[in-house]
């Protein structure tokens, strides 16, 4: 783990919307593509992946009608 070129931004999130995590994926960036993941939670880390790996097949089907 460590900084992450998108932290400040998600550190914005977690405060505003009180989340206890927060995945940020950037494409076109003004600081270039990167992610940054922050939680107040490190047991929600084990259960992200998971997390990732559906939405990656719920985007990949939408994505097929294309």
């Amino acid at each position: 783990m460590g900084p992450g070129k998108y932290d400040d931004e998600v550190a914005v999130l977690m405060k505003s919307t009180n989340a206890a995590l927060i995945t940020l994926i950037v494409v076109g960036g003004e600081k270039g593509e990167g992610f940054s993941i922050q939680t107040s939670s490190p047991v929600l880390l084990k259960i992200l992946p998971n997390m990732l790996r559906n939405m990656a097949d719920q985007i990949e089907n939408d994505a097929s009608g294309i």
